[in-house]
This record gives C-alpha cells, sequence and structure tokens, in this order.
C-alpha cells in the first residue's frame, strides 16, 4: 500500500483544527452584529479572533506550498485558496475577511474525502444563510434608506434570495448589500443544482443496478437453457442410433384358428350335396 505524501499528512492532520478555527471566526464575526452594544473590548476581541484565523489558514497555505513537490503546479490548481490569503491585504474590511474565511474553508472541506456530498450541502446552506444574514445586517443596519434593521429580518431575506423567491418585503439599498444579495442568489442556484444532481445520480445508480440484476439473471436462465440442450444432445448420443426412432409395434400373435360347426349342426361346406 502506499504511503501518503507529506502534503496529505499535513492536511489530514490539520483539518479539525482549521474546522474548530473556523467556528470561532463564525462566533468572532457574529458577537458584534448581533450585539452591536457590547463594551470595546470585546469588539477589539472579536477583530482580533478574526485575524488570527484568517493568519492561520495563511500559514497553513504556506506551509502546504513549502512542502509540495511541485509548487507551480500547487499555485494553478490552488490559485482559489490564494486569492482567499490575499484578499484581506487588499483592504481591510471584515466582509473581505469573511469571504476569504469561507472560501478556505470550502476549499479544505472539499478536499476531505470522509465529508461526504450532503454533509457538505447542509454546512454550506446553514453558513451561507448565517454568514450572508450578518453580513447584510451589518451592511444595512445604518443605511439611511435600509430596510433590514434586525436579525430577523436579516434571516428573512436570506432565505428568500438564496431560494430565489424575492419577496421583495425586504431588499438591500446599498451597493455592498446588492452584491452580497448576488452572491447568495447564485450560491442558492448552484447548491439546487447539486441536490438535484445528487438526487439523480441516486436514481440512476438504483436503475443501473436493478438493471445489472435483471441482466445477471437472464444470463443465468440461457446458461441453463444451453446446459439443458447439451444434456439432452450427450442422451442422444449416448443412446445410439435407434435411440432417436420410435418404438416398433408389438408382434402380432399366431392367427386364431376357424370357427368350429356349432354343435349339434353339421359344417355346410364339408356335408355333400344331396
Amino acid at each position: 500500500m502506499k504511503e501518503p505524501s507529506l502534503q496529505a499528512r499535513w492536511e489530514r492532520r490539520t483539518q479539525a483544527p482549521l474546522l474548530v478555527l473556523a467556528v470561532c471566526f463564525a462566533v468572532a464575526y457574529a458577537v458584534p452584529i448581533v450585539v452591536p452594544d457590547a463594551r470595546p473590548w470585546v469588539h477589539r476581541a472579536c477583530t482580533h479572533a478574526e485575524w488570527v484565523v484568517w493568519a492561520a489558514f495563511a500559514v497553513d497555505y504556506l506551509v502546504r506550498l513549502g512542502i509540495t513537490a511541485d509548487r507551480r503546479h500547487f499555485v494553478r490548481t490552488h490559485w482559489l485558496d490564494l486569492c482567499a490569503v490575499l484578499l484581506p491585504l487588499v483592504q481591510p474590511l471584515r466582509l473581505l475577511r469573511l469571504v476569504s474565511t469561507l472560501l478556505l474553508v470550502g476549499r479544505r472541506a472539499r478536499m476531505a474525502p470522509q465529508i461526504r456530498l450532503t454533509t457538505y450541502v447542509a454546512g454550506a446552506v446553514v453558513g451561507l444563510l448565517m454568514f450572508g444574514s450578518l453580513a447584510v445586517l451589518s451592511v444595512e443596519r445604518d443605511a439611511p434608506e435600509g430596510n433590514i434593521r434586525n436579525l430577523g429580518d436579516a434571516v428573512w431575506w436570506s432565505f428568500t434570495t438564496m431560494t430565489t423567491v424575492g419577496y421583495g418585503d425586504h431588499s438591500p439599498t446599498t451597493g455592498l448589500g446588492r452584491v452580497l444579495a448576488v452572491g447568495l442568489m447564485l450560491s442558492g442556484i448552484a447548491l439546487l443544482g447539486v441536490v438535484t444532481a445528487n438526487i439523480a445520480a441516486w436514481f440512476i445508480a438504483r436503475f443501473e443496478r436493478d438493471d445489472r440484476a435483471e441482466r445477471l439473471q437472464l444470463a443465468a436462465i440461457e446458461e441453463l437453457h444451453a446446459e439443458v440442450r447439451a444434456l439432452r444432445a450427450e442422451v442422444s448420443r449416448l443412446g445410439g442410433p435407434q435411440a432417436g426412432r420410435p418404438a416398433a409395434p408389438a408382434p402380432r400373435g399366431p392367427a386364431a384358428p376357424p370357427c368350429e360347426a356349432v354343435a349339434g349342426q353339421p359344417d355346410r361346406a364339408s356335408s355333400p350335396t344331396p
């Protein structure tokens, strides 16, 4: 059995710690938005936690880049990771750190073979709903013409946006809020397509399995028919040339003697004519 590479061992060992850090990032991102009146040190602690989580993912990327055998191939195939690492450095916005962390968590989750597609889709839906609600609330809460003022409105807007229903009772009014809306719409369509494709693939696999079983049964029946025909031919060969002829009729016995004359009456054929 081939031993896993150093990069594969590193990704397997760091997967759980990075997921825990991602949960810590979610808490640190949500607290200042849900509790805007918290003390200043709470806001500072949450900001530091966000940067620590982003730095952990950046270090993870650099370590994987250092231990890989072909660095150019790694950069070409992991360009999204590189963009997510460099994104918060462009402008120190909390929303950029949110986007980059979501991208990095998604990339690491897809590389984990034990996480199934259904679990990944469910986690992506919950994560997008939560982070989309918090992000649009942080953007639209202080907008002059905004109509998303609390967490309940933000969650309702995220649901209607991801499902592309769009009731219109709540909608973003700022440019950044509309960008978030476009991202949620596209994400909802993509996730719906993944779920539909997964269900269709399950049905196709089930039909193929049933069809395969039916073909195996037909092949077994044909094999039995071939064996029966071979046995009949073998029996005919062992029986010799008479085996296929019909049975001869039973031999008849000797001819019955002529009827004797009735007692008391002379035989007309032998009696002399008067």
